[in-house]
């Protein structure tokens, strides 16, 4: 179980990344793939928005992840962790909608 805790783990770096690609990007950033980035008033906060959701989410994501490390194999409670990971991305995207029309 410590693979899949490290596979996790790598999931949760590439989340920081995109975090602070964000961060530092002059432009506004796409959050969805293949969407045109939204035209806002205040690019800079916009981003640094987007990027603490980014960083939020990672947080989030790896303290779902640290049963990998007590729980054996097919454990009925991964089925926790599975719902606890569609939670948090309905509350990721909720969230982006606020940003978004915040700085809009």
């Amino acid at each position: 179980m410590i693979i899949a805790f490290i596979i996790w783990t790598i999931v949760v770096v590439l989340f920081l990344l995109i975090g602070i690609s964000a961060r530092k990007s002059k432009e506004p950033i796409g959050f969805f793939s293949f969407v045109k980035p939204p035209a806002v008033k205040d690019t800079k906060g916009y981003n640094h928005a987007v990027s603490n959701l980014w960083f939020a989410v990672a947080v989030l994501f790896e303290i779902m992840g640290i049963p990998f490390l007590f729980l054996e194999q097919n454990s009925p409670f991964f089925f926790l962790m599975v719902f606890g990971v569609v939670g948090l991305l309905i509350g990721m995207m909720i969230a982006y909608n606020v940003i978004e029309s915040r700085y809009k």
